[in-house]
């Protein structure tokens, strides 16, 4: 539980009162929030500037009146920081702490996220400010959480970061020899005979187009290094709180898929991972279940938090659609189904000024309760409290997971070949996608992630195989897992050098096969996987594209082979018996109805069955379980009410009453939230 102070799913949101100096305005803030629901308001996110006016002087009046008044109609605080954004007087007599961008250009004031995370004027100045908030709100009954900074992000390329770039190099490799070796600097005559002689990579040096670079080894260790140094910063604030509330959360809203910080590692440091989600009137529904499940894997499938989202549309889209009728709260109610505690809203008043005036708000500019969105908001919030504290802390289990590696995502994305249209991140949601079609329950884990408790473990291009992984999966599927992973695996390892001896490296013996070569083609050319005999669900052919593995078997059975070019003939699907189980090779990028196929016939073999019978296209299902009482949550995002069929038993709609067995109807972009009998 986050907090015993309030033991629910948390409601409410950031909330800027800042912005309008009015007193009245306030106090009908508080009416409209009681009228929704909301019990908790994010505070003091980007209010650096106002409580810090110069070096020495520190304004928290305003503060405390807020979050006083706030407690006082039963609204808790979410206490932020401050942090995301540096005052203008400090830009200006500590210039150290303006980045520098990726085309080598020094920043002037501005923006957010414009703070090096190496300035020691930052890491002066950012910590010591967490303290003094720590320090004063201490014993404050209304903090029920501690917000560091906001959505993190964003690299500098200062002489600073170039100077602890060196260090964090010196800590990791020891000597100039080691580094030498691990980035292959004899290649195109790189040698480095002093350490003053690296410089950070970007388009002055050795990247360009922000994609590609010369030196994979360089770049992927300077994402590293950028993350560990906002992750450090992260550190600083986060101890200077805990120095006096220890027993208050901690957390900082991440990104979701965001790609240049190592959330895994991250969330480490957090006491409760938090995120901000804002998917598109055309995202796909499963890429935002695969977020949140993500989000949910970052501490061994903890619940997290859903800080941000808008209640109605976002302002800084190409094209920022509304949230059709319906939609907010069956999105609300997916985050909660795949593991949310909390559903917080940016923002709780839409601002009047800035870029975000057309960002949508609990409360909007005509600053009533009489509009559609606040209608919604007020029917969730409802439905929030009634269910009290039923389904909080309670887990998602699941016993199929799917491996996610932001490092070797930066390998992927930085490689100069084979394919510019290899795309890491929608590889890894093709095979989620189908588990999503299925109703297949799914945990997002990382390489530390110990392997134990599943039966499946699926690792799309899985290009970097760091020291020991490749061990760790042998040892997965010898004890009768299955492990399945696809073309462009096992080639590199932790320093992105080819592990020589044939593709695809240290996965080779656990495989059972070796590729010779890897054929790129362009999208829109396509080859086929052609059944070599009917495999569970799989008989025939299906199209297959992006990448073309050549693979010969050492041991593997050939399942299905290329249909065309001149590889016709050759293993496209392989399975290899390694002790009591089995790994697969996928070698190219199949169509969605052959990993639909191809992933529930797994799952079948290992009796691993869907969380519901049958379900409609659109319609998803997640379970979540608390005091080994299940918890089915069936999400339709159809316009129109459809049909699922229920496994045996009886259920109960905690948002409805009614009782449900057998075939039950979900309403158009409805939501049923049945407790199992």
């Amino acid at each position: 539980m986050l907090s015993d102070k309030l033991p629910k799913i948390w409601y409410g949101g950031d909330y800027n009162p800042e912005q309008w100096d009015d007193p009245r305005i306030w106090d009908e803030d508080i009416r409209m929030f009681k009228l929704a629901g909301i019990d908790v308001a994010t505070l003091n996110v980007f209010s650096w500037a106002m409580i810090q006016p110069d070096e020495t002087t520190y304004n928290f009046e305003f503060l405390d009146a807020t979050i006083n008044r706030l407690y006082e109609n039963g609204i808790h605080t979410c206490l932020a920081t401050s942090t995301g954004a540096h005052p203008a007087w400090m830009a200006k007599k500590y210039p150290d702490i303006l980045r520098v961008d990726y085309h080598g250009r020094k920043r002037k004031f501005g923006g957010r996220h414009n703070s090096c995370p190496n300035s020691p004027t930052y890491r002066r100045f950012a910590p010591l400010l967490a303290e003094k908030l720590a320090e004063r709100y201490r014993d404050h009954p209304a903090i029920v959480a501690w917000h560091v900074s906001n959505e993190y992000g964003g690299y500098c390329y200062c002489e600073r970061c170039e100077a602890a770039f060196r260090e964090w190099l010196k800590k990791r490799y020891g000597t100039l020899e080691n580094l030498n070796k691990a980035w292959n600097t004899r290649f195109w005559g790189h040698t480095f005979y002093d350490w003053d002689e690296i410089v950070a990579p970007n388009e002055l040096s050795e990247e360009w187009n922000g994609n590609r670079t010369n030196f994979q080894g360089i770049s992927i260790d300077y994402r590293r290094f950028q993350s560990d140094s906002l992750l450090e910063c992260f550190k600083l604030e986060y101890d200077a709180i805990k120095k006096h509330t220890p027993h208050i959360p901690v957390t900082t809203n991440l990104m979701g898929t965001y790609p240049e910080l190592d959330y895994f590692k991250w969330a480490k440091h957090m006491d409760v991972v938090s995120w901000d989600n804002y998917p598109a009137i055309d995202t796909p529904v499963s890429f935002t279940a695969m977020t949140h499940d993500l989000m949910r894997g970052l501490k061994s499938g903890q619940p997290f938090m859903l800080m941000e989202q808008t209640p109605s549309q976002q302002n800084w889209q190409p094209y920022n659609s509304l949230k059709r009728p319906g939609v907010m709260r069956l999105w609300s109610w997916q985050a909660v189904a795949r593991g949310a505690d909390t559903v917080m809203f940016f923002q709780l008043r839409r601002s009047v000024g800035a870029c975000e005036k057309f960002h949508g708000a609990v409360i909007e500019h005509v600053g009533h309760e009489h509009t559609r969105v606040f209608r919604e908001v007020a029917e969730l919030g409802r439905e929030l409290k009634m269910l009290g504290d039923r389904i909080l802390d309670a887990r998602v289990e699941a016993k199929v997971a799917i491996v996610y590696d932001w490092e070797n995502r930066w390998a992927v994305s930085l490689s100069s070949g084979p394919s510019i249209a290899l795309d890491y991140l929608k590889e890894v949601h093709n095979y989620y996608d189908a588990l999503y079609r299925r109703n297949i329950q799914v945990d997002m884990i990382g390489v530390d992630e110990p392997l134990d408790r599943y039966d499946i473990v699926i690792a799309p291009v899985l290009y970097m195989v760091k020291t020991g992984y490749a061990a760790k999966l042998e040892a997965f599927v010898a004890r009768g897992g299955t492990f399945v992973t696809t073309f462009f695996s096992g080639i590199v390892d932790e320093r992105d050098i080819v592990r020589t001896g044939g593709y695809p490296g240290e996965l080779r013996r656990l495989l059972g096969i070796w590729a010779e070569e890897i054929d790129a083609l362009p999208p829109d050319r396509k080859n086929r996987i052609v059944m070599t005999k009917p495999y569970g669900e799989l008989e025939g052919e299906y199209e297959c594209s992006l990448l073309y593995d050549l693979i010969h078997p050492e041991g593997a059975e050939t399942i299905a082979v290329y249909g065309d070019d001149f590889y016709a003939g050759m293993p496209v699907v392989t399975v290899n018996r390694f002790g009591a189980g089995r790994a697969w090779y996928v070698a190219s990028s199949p169509d969605g109805e052959f990993l639909e196929r191809f992933l529930g016939t797994l799952c079948a073999e290992k009796k691993i069955r869907p969380l519901v019978k049958a379900a409609p296209e659109g319609v998803e299902c997640s379970r979540r379980v608390k005091d080994g009482r299940g918890f089915l949550f069936l999400l339709n995002h159809n316009a129109e009410a459809k049909e699922v069929e229920l496994h045996e038993g009886r259920y109960t709609d905690l948002l409805t009453g009614e009782a449900a067995e057998g075939r039950t109807v979900v309403p158009g972009r409805g939501v049923r939230l049945l407790e199992e009998a």
